[in-house]
């Protein structure tokens, strides 16, 4: 008797996958058992939990189903949507559960959070719901947990209303797992309409698939609804030509959202956006009305972002006071890394004064630190999640470096200066984040991936790019890259293992340079070198 060939059985299955996944019945079965999964693991009656988590997930699994068929019905994409979802849900329930027997004896994980910021606002978020107060109580300063109220306030609004008989520290996650879904939607859809299908498609998977946003989907943080409504705002700058109504809509929801989560977030999707219009666009005229409520979205988030900076502090103008606000955190996580790191000290002490801020910019771009997360020790849930970040961001690394270089090579001139823009926006962030956060090994990769999207879209654009092209520097590139990481992993095993033969850090750092640049410098020859003819 023949049997079905194997390929043929998994691609009736996909097919029927796909044809459940375009009918919002199967969307609203699935929430449903979700649901009551979620709730069977979460404590306070089973009941009561059931309905909270069905009423948060029955209609996001429907959003998320009409976003699938509004992006494009693709099997990529509904794959892409699924695993974006799912991972981060399984993230933050692995979390919750694992943390307080895996992870270290600490109240953050004991209590079953990854970050201390998600531990203490939730905390709060549930003492907020629990007391017979308003919730508008959360923009106080008396909650001093949330710098802007606005997560607070959300997380507290959920648990009243939803979870009042139980702290069901799930419902967050949950809610930040299906918008930041949503946002994987509309960035497929931008990027595409702007770039292509199959540099939209990498750049889904990227957006999807990359550890630290998923880490931060499975927390509850403001990094999924930032890394979200920053790219919603993309898809109104990208569609702004095509559909004003429909743009506007976007940007004025994505925008209201960051001034609500993280005004300062909003002062960046701004900036980039204007250079958007300028470079990315067709230069159409835009029109007065336009300007000035973007110019008062500008004031009210600079105005929203002074006020959580200040923290009480007097004197001087929103601007005035958000400059003062990152000089000085700069020059505090500066001091931390130094007092942090007994070798980081060492080298502060030997080196010149004015060359710290340039190290803490490039030690804090490196983190997650690859040869630290394979070598130094932990336990193996953080081992783990260690390794997988830093692989994450030394993956995407290269991509973003090859990026600037590859869209300079592209031929249409519209897609060239956009995808340039992005990519300046993508670095100057990162090294700004790298500044603001030093070299903390936690604040630093998540102020970073708040840009992911932009980020996304550049070193999809670029394997893109290399895939047609196959030109020489992206395997250059990480030729380096591998060279840094082994002799800095050799460097930092020889320290913490105590082998012999140590390379003091100057001249580790020298060879480093030295040969990288002998990479890009016999690059540079071969690529001059006059061509022979056959």
């Amino acid at each position: 008797m023949n049997k079905k060939p194997l390929t043929a059985k998994v691609r009736s299955f996909f097919k029927v996958f796909f044809a459940l996944f375009a009918s919002s019945r199967f969307s609203l079965a699935f929430a449903i058992l979700l649901a009551a999964f979620l709730s069977a693991l979460s404590p306070g009656n089973f009941w009561f939990g059931w309905l909270a988590y069905a009423v948060l997930l029955v209609p996001g699994g429907l959003a998320l189903a009409a976003a699938w068929r509004w992006a494009g019905s693709g099997k990529s994409l509904a794959w892409m949507l699924a695993l974006a979802f799912l991972l981060r849900l399984a993230a933050g329930l692995a979390f919750t559960l694992l943390l307080p027997a895996a992870g270290y004896d600490n109240p953050t994980q004991n209590a079953g959070y990854v970050f201390f910021d998600a531990f203490r606002r939730d905390a709060q978020a549930w003492d907020l719901a629990r007391f017979p107060e308003p919730i508008f109580n959360a923009f106080s300063k008396s909650y001093s947990t949330d710098q802007y109220g606005g997560l607070l306030a959300l997380s507290g609004w959920l648990y009243r209303y939803l979870s009042p008989d139980a702290h069901r520290q799930m419902l967050p996650v949950a809610l930040g797992a299906l918008v930041f879904t949503l946002g994987a939607a509309f960035l497929f859809k931008a990027a595409r309409s702007a770039f292509g299908e199959r540099t939209a498609r990498l750049a889904g998977w990227i957006f999807a698939l990359y550890p630290e946003s998923i880490l931060l989907g499975g927390s509850q943080m403001r990094e999924p609804f930032l890394m979200a409504f920053a790219v919603m705002a993309f898809y109104g700058a990208v569609t702004w030509p095509e559909s004003r109504r429909l743009a506007g809509t976007w940007l004025v929801i994505s925008l209201a959202g960051m001034l609500l989560v993280s005004p300062g977030i909003a002062l960046v999707t701004l900036a980039a956006l204007a250079g958007w219009f300028h470079f990315g666009g067709e230069r159409r005229r835009i029109s007065w009305p336009v300007v000035i409520v973007a110019g008062l979205v500008f004031i009210a988030a600079l105005v929203l972002f002074a006020w959580g900076a200040s923290r009480g502090a007097s004197g001087g103008s929103p601007l005035a006071a958000a400059l003062d606000w990152f000089k000085e955190a700069v020059k505090w996580d500066a001091y931390l890394l130094d007092r942090s790191s007994g070798w980081v000290q060492k080298l502060f002490d030997e080196m010149p004064a004015a060359l710290h801020l340039p190290f803490v910019a490039v030690y804090g771009m490196l983190q997650p630190v690859l040869p630290a997360a394979l070598v130094e020790p932990s336990l193996p849930i953080w081992k783990t999640v260690g390794v997988l970040r830093a692989l994450g961001w030394y993956a995407l690394v290269p991509l973003l470096g090859y990026g600037l270089y590859s869209v300079s090579q592209m031929e249409d001139p519209r897609q060239r200066r956009g995808l340039l823009w992005l990519g300046i926006v993508s670095w100057i962030w990162i090294i700004l984040t790298a500044l603001r956060a030093g070299g903390d090994l936690w604040d630093n990769p998540r102020y970073r991936v708040i840009l992911l999207g932009f980020q996304a879209i550049l070193a999809a654009a670029a394997l893109t790019g290399w895939s047609v092209r196959r030109d020489p520097w992206l395997p250059r590139l990480l030729t380096v890259e591998a060279i840094f990481l082994l002799v800095f992993g050799h460097w930092y095993a020889a320290r913490y293992f105590h082998w012999p033969g140590q390379l003091p850090f100057a001249i580790m750092v020298i060879l480093i340079l030295g040969l990288g640049g002998l990479v890009a410098g016999v690059g540079f020859w071969r690529d001059r070198r006059p061509k022979v003819q056959g």
